[in-house]
């Protein structure tokens, strides 16, 4: 990439009339291409993980050799430790080495055929209009086509505005694997790019990910999934001691998939299509009888297939585009459902462990993704087995105090060395455990659908706003694992006090249990709370806004933007001004493109005889002004990084989070 394209992605300028350009840099998180770890941090990780498992396997061979108690319990105990070491050895296998793939130049121009589809059943227009906007601006040639099972007119229109193609049909079947299958049999394209429908690709999307098609077997090249709604559900603040050495960024939930485990699937030949930020060989997709249909998990099912034929993947480890992250539990939870079950439907159908035709890296790394969801059942054993001692009296380990404390705490002490340093930063212990309980109910029942063994009909994750505000609502099992461990600790008090028929004669192992049981506790009151918060209540948004500083005008006059959607706009008057329905903001960017809307205004508040702060709504009829918005700002929030490297004069222009507390309430009320 040039220093001139990294220039036009970020920063601001001065158009004719003297108004700072607008460009944001809003993401949630870095999203370049890592730099390579050094022989050093390379060494330290490995190192770590391997002397984990040493220690691992030595502490549970000591375990079952000498500090069996009470067999009911202490056999449990035992394999649920045995299962946490098969976890971090499947941990170790899937982190070993991010680095694995080289990276192609650029593929600035080609003759090569490519259709960008956009597959869309119930999706609002404050959703689609940036995801539509941005990939008909993709570079290089190519078709954009949105492919809407929902057969709406004004998606039609929408799409013709924007300069894409649209495409339905009147069978429905298959949800997303058919709506991509038919668009392929109509379509004459050699690679197909798929985006979700709420997925805003930035400007590198293709040119950055063409360049691996030059090798004859690859089929898919995939791309992380990050998010441009960081005040989604799934994010929280990162306060891992790793991000000390690192570019600081916020957790979110999925980046140690996207950013860490995926990547190093690569080494094994194993990396898969995740549904969406991806391009896909047609050939490729014809050769396995298209989009699997079988399973909810169409993507990883269909690399499977693509895997046996011979076909490679490579995941290619830029944040190329940018989506919706769930916005409360509800979306959360639907998601893991449906991405559960249909790891189970997987183990029935395609036994990719131990069914023919995936070399040994590929088994042990689809084994450590689909078997992956059974750690909910750790997680619950682990919450039911200091209970059980509580409750009981009995005692699982036979041993003296002092040696059992040493042995156990070592173990404890370099596995949670090994995960820190193998999840590169990406999951901080409190946050990623918090989460476990979380999804702890819906994961259980998605395994359970093994056992069943029937499909679940697909559902299409909400991307819009709701019509009313409502908390989230916890599992049930959460609240029934909170009672149980209120009720342990009230039973231990009464039990020390001699007022239960329970005695411990092994008090050490008591206090243990009554000290996990509390810590247990804790993380599901946390839980249960990040579920019920108001901040992620069902919302009545109209489009996700960014509270950002910058400069703008309103009817030629100059004014602070303090924050943008593609649905309006708050802006700070230099001076105070008199109320009108109707105004013109002008936003500048680079080249001299000034993008002008027509506003009307829903409500104003003066600031101290020093302006006014003014709540603008887009009119509606303006599509291809608000695209052309659209493509800017998500843009620009794509390539932050690269226009930091490439451009100090724009450095400091960018858009800085708004720090005004009147601006910040007024937006809150917007939003609400």
């Amino acid at each position: 990439m040039d220093a001139g394209a990294n220039d036009r992605v970020g920063g601001s300028t001065v158009d004719e009339r003297g108004t700072r350009a607008i460009l944001p840099a809003f993401s949630s998180g870095d999203g370049a291409l890592p730099a390579p770890e050094s022989p050093h941090r390379r060494f330290a990780v490995r190192a770590s993980a391997l002397v984990a498992l040493a220690v691992s396997v030595a502490y549970l061979t000591w375990r079952v050799g000498f500090t069996m108690g009470t067999l009911w319990l202490a056999i449990p105990l035992w394999l649920l430790e045995v299962h946490a070491v098969l976890g971090l050895g499947l941990f170790t296998f899937s982190l070993w080495d991010l680095d694995a793939s080289a990276i192609p130049a650029p593929v600035e121009s080609s003759d090569r055929r490519i259709a960008v589809l956009i597959p869309t059943y119930n999706e609002p227009a404050e959703v689609l209009l940036p995801t539509i906007a941005a990939a008909a601006a993709l570079r290089p040639a190519h078709e954009t086509w949105v492919l809407d099972d929902g057969e709406r007119p004004w998606v039609a229109a929408l799409a013709e505005t924007l300069g894409a193609h649209y495409l339905a049909r009147e069978d429905h079947s298959h949800a997303k694997a058919g709506n991509l299958n038919h668009a392929i049999e109509h379509l004459d394209a050699e690679f197909v790019a798929v985006l979700d429908a709420d997925h805003v690709a930035s400007p590198e999307f293709l040119t950055h990910t063409l360049g691996y098609f030059d090798d004859p077997s690859i089929a898919i090249v995939q791309t992380p999934q990050d998010f441009y709604n960081v005040d989604s559900f799934e994010h929280g603040p990162n306060r891992s001691w790793f991000w000390r050495h690192r570019r600081a960024t916020a957790f979110n939930e999925q980046r140690l998939f996207y950013r860490a485990i995926q990547p190093g699937k690569n080494r094994w030949g194993a990396a898969f299509w995740c549904g969406t930020s991806a391009v896909v060989r047609t050939s490729a997709l014809r050769d396995v009888g298209g989009v699997a249909t079988e399973t909810l998990t169409e993507d990883i099912h269909t690399s499977i297939r693509l895997h046996r034929r011979g076909w490679h993947t490579v995941y290619h480890n830029e944040v190329l585009a940018r989506g919706l992250a769930a916005r409360d539990a509800e979306q959360y939870q639907s998601q893991r459902l449906r991405w559960g079950t249909g790891a189970m439907q997987l183990l029935h159908l395609e036994h990719p462990i131990t069914g023919r035709g995936l070399s040994v890296g590929q088994r042990v790394a689809y084994a450590a993704t689909v078997l992956g969801w059974f750690d909910a059942w750790r997680t619950l054993g682990y919450v039911l087995v200091p209970l059980a001692v509580v409750f009981s009296g009995a005692s699982p380990i036979h041993a003296p105090l002092v040696t059992f404390a040493v042995a156990f705490g070592v173990t404890l002490v370099v596995q949670r060395l090994a995960i820190a340093l193998l999840s590169r930063g990406y999951a901080p212990a409190g946050l990623a455990t918090m989460f476990e309980f979380v999804r702890l109910q819906t994961t259980m029942a998605a395994t359970l659908s093994y056992l069943r063994g029937a499909a679940r009909p697909f559902a299409v994750t909400a991307k819009g706003g709701a019509d009313r505000r409502r908390r989230g609502q916890a599992p049930w099992l959460l609240w029934l694992l909170l009672a149980l461990s209120v009720a342990a600790g009230a039973w231990f008090t009464l039990s020390m006090a001699g007022l239960t028929p329970v005695t411990y004669p092994v008090r050490w192992t008591v206090y243990g249990a009554v000290f996990w049981a509390a810590v247990n506790a804790a993380l599901l009151v946390a839980a249960i709370r990040r579920i019920r918060s108001d901040r992620f209540a069902t919302d009545r948004r109209t489009g996700v806004r960014q509270r950002l500083e910058g400069e703008a005008l309103v009817d030629g006059g100059h004014a602070h933007l303090l924050d943008v959607s593609i649905g309006g706009a708050l802006v700070r008057t230099r001076v105070p001004t008199t109320a009108s329905a109707r105004h013109v903001l002008a936003l500048s960017f680079d080249g001299d493109q000034t993008v002008r809307l027509n506003c009307e205004e829903r409500s104003r508040q003066a600031v101290g005889g020093e302006g006014d702060l003014v709540s603008l709504q887009f009119r509606a009829g303006q599509d291809r002004e608000v695209g052309r918005l659209a493509v800017a700002l998500f843009g620009a929030r794509s390539l932050t990084g690269h226009a930091h490297r490439s451009s100090n004069e724009h450095r400091h222009a960018l858009l800085r989070p708004s720090k005004d507390p009147q601006a910040a309430q007024l937006s809150e009320r917007r939003s609400n």
